[in-house]
């Protein structure tokens, strides 16, 4: 599914939602967003494009926090219809990825739906003051090789951290769409 919504809603104010991570610690967005901003990123375990992503989110999102700036994974997946994105399953996934980042559960998909998530990867990223500037793709490689990958969250959390705006030019995220609760 392509979210064909890039740069959609600048300025827009995060809500401060509170949600568990995998030990069951309330983590805030507030909390997270610092004086650099904070990304927030829908992923989900099964999910081939966030798997094929993994790596690079790591390193992206270690360089991200040495520099400042906050990161938060959220999964919103109907998990009880998607086992392989359980509870169980995300804390193994956030283990073998050894996220540098609390990976929160949205279990009534409030968050997801409040942020007008539509596929994993979908990523938001905010100034100091939590506007949104940024929305669109994690990078240009995608399920590809990261072989002169644009890496797109990175340089729009740098840009953001520096002037407080997003950057110009957003391109769309492309992943599996939020399997909602029916």
């Amino acid at each position: 599914m392509k979210a064909d919504v890039a740069g959609e809603n600048l300025g827009w104010k995060a809500p401060d939602f509170q949600l568990p991570d995998l030990d069951g610690a309330m983590v805030s967005f507030s909390d997270t967003l610092g004086s650099k901003g904070a990304a927030v990123i829908f992923m989900c375990n099964h999910c081939p494009y966030v798997k094929a992503i993994m790596t690079r989110l790591v390193d992206d999102a270690r360089l991200l926090k040495d520099e400042g700036i906050g990161i938060l994974g959220v999964m919103s997946n109907d998990y009880v219809a998607y086992p392989a994105d359980s509870p169980d399953a995300m804390r193994a996934f956030a283990a073998q990825h050894e996220l540098p980042f609390p990976y929160l559960l949205d279990q009534d998909q409030g968050v997801a739906r409040a942020f007008g998530a539509l596929c994993t990867p979908d990523v938001f990223g905010f100034n100091a003051e939590g506007a949104l500037q940024y929305r669109g793709r994690f990078d240009s490689a995608g399920m590809g090789s990261a072989d002169g990958r644009s890496a797109d969250l990175l340089n729009a959390m740098r840009h953001i951290a520096s002037t407080g705006q997003g950057p110009a030019e957003q391109v769309a995220s492309i992943g599996c769409s939020i399997k909602w609760r029916v």
